[in-house]
């Protein structure tokens, strides 16, 4: 389970969150279908360990047509058998970017955008740094909820 080391790290999402906004609605909308956004909430969701984030995102997925095979599998954390083909290199990126805590080497990003382009990599990057960010808030608040009931709530 990952958990923000400090207000620098929050920080530092939420500004490329917030310097990013405007395709935000873009990436929501036009640029990534919902499946694939579900897709790769969870695959970050499931290196980073957010079991509140893995509940909603489960249960969206099946919303948004993910086969039960398919969800069985992003929560093994493995790469689905049955995810579209064009989907698969970014959710394999999207596995190492969370691995790597966000920190992807360059000559991946731009395999990434060589991919998908310039503005479709932008919208993945910008989906995963808002599951990012979900992932870590929960995960801090459910260490701070453990620690203030002495190990009675939280993880």
């Amino acid at each position: 389970m990952r958990t923000y080391q400090g207000l620098g790290e929050v920080w530092e999402d939420f500004r490329y969150i917030i310097n990013h906004r405007p395709i935000i609605r873009r990436a929501m909308r036009e640029l990534l279908s919902p499946a694939f956004r579900e897709r790769l909430m969870l695959v970050v969701t499931e290196v980073n360990g957010c079991r509140y984030c893995r509940t909603f995102h489960a249960s969206e997925a099946l919303k948004e047509g993910i086969t039960d095979t398919e969800l069985a599998e992003l929560l093994a954390g493995q790469i689905p058998s049955d995810a579209p083909k064009d989907e698969i290199p970014a959710l394999i990126y999207a596995r190492y970017w969370a691995e790597s805590d966000a920190q992807p080497a360059p000559e991946n990003v731009q395999e990434l955008i060589d991919v998908y382009g310039e503005e479709k990599a932008t919208a993945i990057h910008i989906v995963l740094r808002m599951i990012r960010m979900g992932n870590l808030m929960g995960n801090t608040t459910d260490y701070i909820l453990y620690c203030l009931t002495f190990g009675r709530a939280g993880v």
